[in-house]
């Protein structure tokens, strides 16, 4: 009898950083991540985001069961804070590993790069770089063989928009590529990604004037369809990524943006 292919994730326990909005990307991979059977921790930082992880915690156990979802206040822009994270993760699931990690935590200041100010340039950077970069120390230890590390880019690392940002995004990408080689290299065949979304329509892409400036031109660049990524479109490529069968893909950044490219 022939096996039937699968992307299940059963028995499988994940975190998803930056994940308590309930129409974000983040809630998307995590709803993603649990259909298929995983047990997902939701992250978020700010207080005020609470009821809303409450809202994409009772959504996972809605299609995964109750206890299938943790909801897990903690800043994963320091050591300490990603620490917290896997060790309350471990608790709250009453498991000895963490199988997947997904980095999708990100912040850009809403203002011109020439005048942004020391704070907001060192808050992207600690969020979209230091922070995975810590949260990978603290959670590889806890990984099993084909650990599963994705982290959620952007196209402005290759498009030449929003400098900081861009900036600390490409990094990222460095961080994925020069990584891919130490998480293999001791026999655990980690693998990690960088998934890159174009414009995704959520609370983090407002219709700002600069965004609307920006609007046609990425519509045209985009090739499968001239329309805007949605959270699902993300989330799918996350899922694949997680899968066993994406063992052959390590230290890539792919871009999840209907095909738009740059440099």
């Amino acid at each position: 009898m022939s096996t039937v292919d699968s992307l299940s994730l059963a028995g499988k326990t994940a975190i998803v950083t930056g994940s308590g909005k309930e129409n974000g990307i983040g809630a998307a991979i995590a709803l993603a991540l649990a259909r298929n059977g995983a047990r997902v921790a939701i992250n978020y930082v700010s207080e005020a985001t609470a009821p809303r992880a409450a809202k994409v915690a009772a959504s996972i156990e809605a299609v995964g069961g109750k206890g299938s979802a943790a909801i897990i206040q903690q800043d994963v822009t320091t050591p300490e804070g990603t620490k917290k994270l896997v060790a309350e993760t471990i608790k709250a699931f009453g498991v000895d590993r963490i199988d997947i990690l997904v980095n999708n935590a990100a912040w850009a200041a809403r203002e011109p790069v020439l005048t942004t100010t020391q704070e907001n340039v060192q808050r992207t950077f600690d969020t979209c770089v230091l922070g995975p970069l810590y949260l990978i120390q603290a959670t590889v230890p806890y990984m099993p063989q084909g650990g599963r590390i994705i982290n959620v880019g952007s196209v402005a690392s290759k498009l030449g928009i929003e400098p900081v940002y861009g900036a600390a995004k490409a990094a990222m990408d460095a961080l994925t590529f020069s990584l891919a080689r130490d998480l293999g290299s001791d026999g655990k065949r980690i693998t990690i990604n960088t998934v890159m979304p174009g414009p995704v329509l959520t609370d983090s892409l407002p219709p700002t004037p600069e965004f609307e400036m920006l609007k046609d031109g990425l519509l045209n660049m985009t090739r499968a369809e001239r329309r805007f990524g949605t959270v699902e479109d993300i989330a799918d490529s996350v899922l694949l990524l997680a899968n066993e069968k994406s063992r052959w893909i390590t230290g890539e950044s792919i871009s999840v943006s209907g095909g738009i490219v740059g440099n």
